[in-house]
């Protein structure tokens, strides 16, 4: 998951961007007049009483999601490079506890197990990422067989028990030997992360059906770059973080010209973690702060791949001499805006933005404290992105919180705060669907209890408990209730 950050957004505009690619666009949640219903009046209960049965359409996937340096462990096993994430969570004091991805939950030697715990959840899709330095150790070259031979059978096992597989291409594990040479600040990493998508492609081909190029690239820019709490773990770095956003974003397009390229049929769609951004307060200082806030929380992302444009205002505040700005060729935003099948959305937090530029809480936070549980912020979301970019398919590969675990005397785990924030959050999706947007599925985060980025160990987001020393998994209360859920396709 990732710790929302911003960039500081309280210092005048610097000046007026001309690069090519521009867009218009500065709607924001809580603007007025709009096609589709809201619901962000900030005083509403996020957890209204719901109708008893809410039942969703013929056919809606029902998932789980995770991701491989969060899951597989195996980390020196089978050809598999070097990651960032390797060698962040191998510096000192970058992870609570000193924690590791290099066993994780072992996923890569208990994967049919985890394959059969899904099919007893019920899942009808399960999405999940695919290693880069798995399948290439230095990010670049002949793909390493014995890794793809994983992910394939990981696939055949998803089909084998009616699942449908999504994967996701890029889950910020980087290669280290591509960071070594610039990591997303050289364009060049764009071009090597095409050649590998197109090797995955060519190896899994239509057996995937559904394909996610980058996972949260907004996450990335900003913890990676600026407040260092993830790998690379650049703290300050403003002009590197949004030259990365121009190259994560270049590669995404890449990546979709190379799967078309294939002609083996599959859909794909980026993966962005959208964060609803309010005003504070009803002053116009709140109110334009919010626009630009909502720019680089959103817009900077769903403007360029939807629309084939950056916003005005983000470049402009940018300004002009911004490595970004100068990074922008002919041709990139086309590329960048290559169609998509589906975008898939990640919703965590709202975000309420003062005059000033900060930002501000209004509701309880989960055990994550940059978490605050606001379920019309996914009913917002939602909706915003049907209206001001039109009937794109929509996914929701991402919600969840982290809850504390209280274990029974009969071996039983109740998680009774997650199997909440699940219902109002679905009765959010579920409105949003019956006023328009056309939302196909939705995948809790996580499948399973598992090393948490810079958190460690120590925060459980899964569905299913896992006991670290033994391994053991257990489902907790929250599974028990997504599988009811799930084999009557109704919310109660």
């Amino acid at each position: 998951m990732p710790v929302p950050t911003r960039r500081n957004l309280n210092h005048p505009a610097a000046g007026t961007a001309t690069a090519a690619g521009l867009s218009e666009s500065t709607s924001i949640a809580g603007t007025p007049d709009d096609p589709l219903p809201r619901g962000d009046d900030p005083r509403r209960d996020p957890s209204p009483e719901q109708p008893l049965s809410l039942r969703f359409p013929d056919g809606f996937g029902w998932g789980a999601a995770t991701s491989a340096y969060q899951i597989e462990g195996a980390t020196k096993e089978d050809g598999r490079g070097e990651s960032i994430w390797d060698t962040f969570s191998h510096t000192p004091g970058r992870t609570r506890g000193g924690d590791t991805g290099d066993v994780a939950i072992d996923h890569y030697h208990r994967y049919l197990a985890d394959l059969d715990l899904m099919r007893e959840l019920g899942l009808r899709t399960y999405r999940f990422s695919i290693s880069w330095p798995r399948v290439q150790a230095d990010g670049t070259g002949q793909p390493n067989q014995r890794g793809l031979d994983f992910y394939r059978r990981l696939v055949a096992g998803l089909h084998e028990r009616g699942i449908e597989p999504m994967a996701t291409l890029f889950h910020w594990d980087l290669p280290q030997a591509l960071q070594d040479l610039g990591g997303w600040e050289s364009r060049e990493v764009a071009y090597r992360f095409a050649d590998y998508a197109d090797a995955v492609f060519r190896a899994l081909g239509a057996d995937v059906p559904v394909w996610l190029t980058i996972n949260e690239p907004k996450t990335v820019v900003q913890n990676g770059y600026i407040h260092g709490h993830h790998a690379p773990g650049r703290r300050g770095d403003e002009p590197a973080a949004y030259l990365v956003a121009h190259h994560l974003q270049l590669a995404h397009g890449l990546a979709v010209q190379a799967l078309r390229a294939t002609g083996n049929g599959g859909r794909i769609g980026p993966a962005l973690n959208l964060h609803p951004c309010y005003p504070a307060d009803d002053s116009a200082a709140a109110r334009e702060a919010t626009a630009l806030y909502d720019g680089y929380e959103n817009r900077l992302y769903l403007d360029s791949i939807l629309t084939g444009a950056y916003p005005v205002d983000v470049l402009a505040d940018l300004g002009p001499h911004s490595r970004m700005v100068n990074a922008i060729r002919d041709g990139d935003l086309a590329v960048i805006s290559a169609p998509v099948d589906l975008l898939a959305v990640q919703y965590y937090t709202p975000i309420y933005v003062t005059g000033d530029g900060g930002a501000v809480r209004k509701w309880p936070t989960s055990e994550a404290d940059w978490q605050q549980i606001y379920p019309d912020g996914m009913y917002d979301t939602l909706t915003r992105v049907t209206r001001d970019y039109g009937r794109i398919p929509l996914t929701v590969t991402e919600n969840g919180l982290p809850t504390p675990d209280v274990l029974g005397a009969d071996g039983t785990i109740d998680d009774a705060g997650r199997v909440t924030f699940l219902r109002d959050h679905l009765a959010a999706a579920h409105r949003a669907i019956a006023d328009g947007v056309p939302l196909e599925s939705y995948h809790v985060w996580s499948l399973l209890d598992n090393f948490e980025w810079a958190e460690g160990y120590e925060q459980r987001w899964g569905l299913i408990h896992v006991d670290y020393p033994t391994q053991r998994r257990t489902f907790k209360r929250s599974a028990h209730w997504y599988r009811r859920v799930i084999a009557s396709n109704t919310v109660q």
